[in-house]
């Protein structure tokens, strides 16, 4: 039976072009990118070209790009960094209510440090009030951390606006930018970007490494110290075969080729979308109504009175792979704190599922989904107490 792969939120395969560079760093310059003979200065020299590749990519210089273990420890750099690098002077922050679980997390345990946090409401297609947040930003307050493109619905946030409102009253704006980087524009100058969270394996790079952009000029508190890696920011020995894989995959979605598989993506995601409007009833696509302020691969989708794991444990029977949610939550039987802040029911949030897409899926792939969907649907409907 044929595997048809649609999580490519939680994770995306490595581009066959990422893992044939990686290899070199990992059988011939193996050397320790801190050793200061030739093979460690040739380690070093593929961590720069990988570092500039990124920094161009959202206009920033190389200077201000550290590489990480992933999204999380990004995240968590940047806000628990900046919140003690200016404790007790401020100890205010602001993000919002569909954030990504290490975001969330992360403030709840900074709010036991001393921290005062604001937690955003939206609306019901996922995006911030701007009155609200220009509303809350007081003297006290370091930063406003807003994620770009939702892992679970999809909205994209207008990172332009938000940045004005950071800029106007002088606080810090970062961004967890893992889900939407490559995928849609990201310009830390034109939008006023203090700080971003970025990743690799959610763009066809390796899993284990990240990166955070962080502004010329901006302190940070580091969370680990050794030798002083990457400026005394991130110590630890550098990942070099997933920071040259990090930097390829890059470089690969710099390319014309990689305008033309967003827009196939797209394709893909609407074909989905009216194929469920078409031929299944009472179902409800979460997220913004506009598909260009959504995320190409994504369709979040609530199908009344059954419940989302069961659909998705019928769905892999036949051999299809989707989530319930964001997969660093999916073993939670919690309802979705980013459906919740979109005032979906539990019953409505509890019978969702998460479909996305990558440049690997197929026009066939999705035409069997849509071929199979409906009967799930009917299946457990049918068995349902709700129904």
């Amino acid at each position: 039976m044929k595997t048809i792969y649609f999580d490519n939120a939680a994770t995306t395969r490595v581009d066959d072009e990422v893992l044939k560079e990686m290899f070199i760093y990992f059988k011939k310059e193996y050397a320790n990118a801190s050793s200061m003979h030739f093979k460690g200065k040739k380690a070093k020299e593929a961590i720069e070209k990988a570092r500039e590749i990124i920094a161009n990519s959202i206009n920033a210089t190389k200077e201000e790009i550290i590489f990480t273990s992933g999204g999380t420890e990004s995240n968590n750099l940047a806000l628990k960094g900046l919140f003690f690098s200016n404790y007790p002077e401020k100890n205010h922050i602001i993000t919002t209510k569909i954030e990504h679980d290490c975001i969330m997390n992360t403030c709840k345990w900074l709010e036991s440090q001393g921290a005062k946090i604001t937690y955003l409401d939206v609306d019901e297609e996922g995006f911030v009030n701007l009155k609200q947040l220009e509303d809350s930003i007081n003297e006290k307050t370091i930063v406003v951390s807003v994620i770009h493109g939702n892992n679970e619905i999809g909205t994209i946030q207008d990172l332009e606006k938000i940045g004005e409102v950071c800029k106007r009253k002088n606080v810090y704006f970062h961004t967890d930018a893992c889900q939407s980087y490559t995928k849609t524009k990201i310009n830390v100058e034109e939008q006023n970007l203090s700080l971003v969270t970025l990743n690799a394996h959610k763009i066809y790079g390796p899993k284990g490494v990240g990166a955070l952009y962080i502004k010329k000029g901006i302190l940070l508190t580091p969370l680990m110290h050794g030798g002083g890696h990457e400026k005394g920011i991130r110590s630890g020995t550098e990942n070099v075969p997933g920071i040259v894989g990090f930097g390829k995959a890059v470089e690969i979605s710099m390319k014309r080729k990689h305008d033309e598989e967003i827009k196939k993506i797209e394709k893909l995601r609407d074909l989905i979308i009216n194929g469920l409007n078409k031929n299944i009833k009472n179902i409800k696509i979460n997220g913004v109504k506009d598909l260009s302020k959504r995320l190409c691969n994504n369709i979040d989708v609530s199908f009344k009175n059954i419940e989302g794991e069961s659909i998705a444990m019928l769905l892999e029977k036949k051999g299809i792979c989707v989530s319930t949610g964001s997969a660093c939550a999916s073993h939670s039987l919690k309802t979705s704190h980013v459906l919740k802040a979109l005032n979906l029911t539990p019953l409505e949030a509890n019978s969702t599922i998460r479909i996305t897409l990558s440049k690997y899926n197929t026009k066939e792939e999705v035409e069997y989904f849509l071929k199979v969907i409906p009967k799930v649907v009917e299946k457990l409907r049918k068995m349902s107490p709700f129904s």
